[in-house]
């Protein structure tokens, strides 16, 4: 499905990278080593490169990550691509230094346990966690997003979820995004800032 949805010419969700992410850099800071998970055609991972950050652009479908590499290209940054199924990808402990999680909402339940200890195992102690998407309000918007409420974060859920972390900023807000074709216009969102305990 994400192959036949990248296997177009345009940037489906656009080349620019996420306004949650942009808003955050304070956190960031030049040479660290940062993972995109999820990063499809690569406008957020890219983005980090050109800030000073080694990246790790990760994704399942090989179709957005050549975009990605274009973008990179494009763009004259260097960082590092792999095509990988996150469900089950072998999290490396203590590898990053922050990892940007952004609208990563294609786990069920179950698998979303897994993919957020994966997150935690990545980062180093003291890790910074990136990550931005949609609360289940996002059904009437119908703007962007997974259509299964399972899909969709709760603070409750997130809290859970984000059990070995302090987390230093939870939120949820509307807001108007324009994110190419598949996200746009007035949005039920979530934001998380957390650090690795």
């Amino acid at each position: 499905m994400w192959d036949q949805r990248y296997d177009v010419e345009e940037y489906v969700y656009g080349t620019d990278p996420n306004q949650f992410l942009r808003e955050h850099l304070s956190f960031l800071t030049p040479g660290m080593r940062v993972l995109s998970v999820a990063d499809g055609e690569g406008r957020n991972g890219v983005w980090l490169a050109e800030q000073g950050m080694q990246v790790l652009s990760v994704d399942a479908s090989c179709v957005a990550q050549t975009k990605a590499r274009k973008l990179a290209d494009e763009r004259q940054v260097q960082m590092e691509f792999e095509c990988a199924d996150l469900l089950n990808w072998h999290w490396k402990p203590n590898q990053f230094d922050a990892v940007a999680a952004i609208f990563i909402q294609f786990a069920n339940a179950a698998e979303r346990k897994n993919l957020f200890a994966g997150l935690h195992t990545t980062l180093k102690s003291g890790g910074i966690l990136l990550l931005h998407g949609y609360t289940p309000r996002q059904l009437e918007y119908r703007t962007g997003g997974p259509g299964s409420v399972e899909q969709l974060y709760t603070i409750p859920m997130l809290r859970a979820l984000l059990d070995g972390f302090d987390i230093l900023e939870l939120r949820e807000h509307d807001s108007h995004i324009s994110e190419g074709t598949y996200h746009h216009g007035m949005s039920a969102l979530v934001d998380v800032v957390a650090k690795k305990c």
